[in-house]
């Protein structure tokens, strides 16, 4: 065999013994073209935390604002009867806002960021809790002076309560519906005003044929308490300002 044959007959075999070893190998796989997803884009670290704390501050509003309805439908049930049973129904609405009032204002100190204004988040808080304290301190100084009730008291209790109502619509639409709940402490005003007409008139009655001192000590004790509705009612129209003027800001 000559060298030219015997170098072929090597190349030859070279050739076929890498072929072998690669059938051998496993076959790749086949690539499978695919539209990639959209990338899921994630909320923030500082938007969730906004999210939370706007929650908390909107959540404790009408926590506040559901207590002052319960109070407030408590005086009317205890103006309808005097008994312990109800006079304590009131006191534990008084002690639960005052409670959740302290609750917010502690949140509120150590709050950066909020849903709205600080000073009206605060001022909100504050004046629906003076209309619960103001339905309170009614029933304590009937108590007290042993004074029972009038129709005007019945009439002016049953308008804040109405009012009561319409605060606590107007503080749970705010997020969401400020326009709605602007609508709502317009109502709660209307109803502010016909309380101080149910007040005029009940002063116009006790004012009216006084007679001897027995009677000017009455006249005396039942203005008080007239006065502590009148200002319960002033108080609801604050707060009625108050949420007006976040649905301004909010525009």
């Amino acid at each position: 065999m000559s060298m030219v044959d015997e170098t072929a007959q090597n190349l030859k075999r070279k050739v076929g013994k890498r072929k072998a070893q690669a059938d051998a190998l496993p076959a790749e796989p086949a690539v499978i073209e695919t539209t990639s997803p959209q990338p899921v884009i994630k909320e923030s670290f500082f938007r969730k935390l906004f999210k939370r704390r706007q929650n908390i501050f909107i959540q404790m509003i009408h926590g506040q604002a559901a207590l002052t309805l319960e109070g407030m439908e408590a005086l009317v049930v205890y103006l309808g009867g005097q008994t312990p049973e109800n006079a304590r129904r009131l006191t534990r609405a008084e002690n639960d806002a005052d409670e959740a009032r302290r609750i917010l204002i502690f949140e509120l100190n150590k709050t950066f960021i909020t849903p709205f204004d600080r000073e009206d988040i605060f001022e909100l808080s504050r004046t629906i809790d003076d209309v619960l304290d103001y339905a309170y301190s009614t029933m304590t100084e009937m108590e007290v002076l042993k004074v029972k009730p009038t129709p005007f008291m019945i009439r002016m209790a049953n308008l804040l309560r109405d009012a009561a109502f319409e605060l606590l619509q107007a503080v749970d639409r705010l997020e969401k519906y400020p326009g709605v709940a602007n609508e709502h402490a317009q109502r709660a005003k209307a109803l502010e005003n016909r309380v101080e007409d149910v007040y005029r008139e009940a002063l116009a009655d006790l004012f009216s044929g006084a007679e001897d001192i027995k009677h000017v000590v009455k006249m005396l004790k039942y203005r008080e308490i007239y006065r502590h509705l009148s200002n319960a009612a002033d108080r609801g129209d604050e707060a009625a300002n108050v949420i007006a003027d976040i649905v301004v800001k909010k525009a």
